[in-house]
């Protein structure tokens, strides 16, 4: 029988399987169905180790795929916020702080603090890792609406200033990405798939 410090981490493992059940607002870029917080964390950490040249800033590869691969896992228990939901936002960081508390405390005690951390990190933006971490998280969701040509924008009538502010940490991480940014945007509004 496992010892109690590994029951414990997969009892842990065991509950982000709700990950592959969490759906988005956005979907997959085909636009057949709507994405799963495990694909979007799976994608965002793929698209760091691919797009990494373009960082504005040194950044430790290694850290951001693990600011990548847990940001959202206290979604778990916090759902997704639809990122333009203006009254949504109002209570988000209590209800993910809430749920990082539940889903942290099934790791080992020495464990907990560390996930937490990595949360918070992401949340502050106050590193190079986490703002470049954050870039990633804008510009994922972004290739999506392009590519199912505004579908999720549509549906929630999101209109083109809000979409540029929401890629701010683009321009301010990765500006090099910046220009394709506002290309996308541009001609997502020019081919009416983002009210201008």
């Amino acid at each position: 029988m496992a010892d109690q410090r590994l029951r414990a981490q997969m009892a842990f493992l065991i509950e982000l399987d709700q990950m592959k059940e969490l759906y988005r607002q956005s979907s997959i870029y085909s636009g057949r169905r709507m994405e799963n917080d495990a694909e979007h964390s799976w994608h965002v950490t793929v698209m760091a180790m691919v797009l990494r040249e373009y960082a504005a800033e040194d950044v430790e590869i290694a850290h951001v795929l693990e600011l990548l691969a847990t940001h959202d896992l206290i979604e778990i228990y916090a759902g997704d916020t639809f990122a333009y939901d203006e009254a949504a936002k109002q209570d988000k960081y209590l209800r993910e702080s809430a749920s990082a508390d539940r889903l942290y405390a099934l790791l080992p005690e020495d464990q907990t603090p560390r996930f937490r951390a990595l949360w918070e990190e992401y949340e502050s933006r106050a590193t190079p890792e986490a703002r470049f971490a954050a870039a990633m998280d804008r510009l994922q969701p972004l290739l999506s609406n392009w590519l199912n040509e505004g579908a999720n924008w549509k549906a929630h009538d999101v209109r083109a200033a809000a979409v540029r502010r929401r890629m701010a940490p683009i321009r301010e991480s990765a500006p090099a990405l910046w220009a394709l940014t506002e290309e996308l945007i541009d001609a997502s509004v020019a081919r009416g798939y983002l009210s201008e």
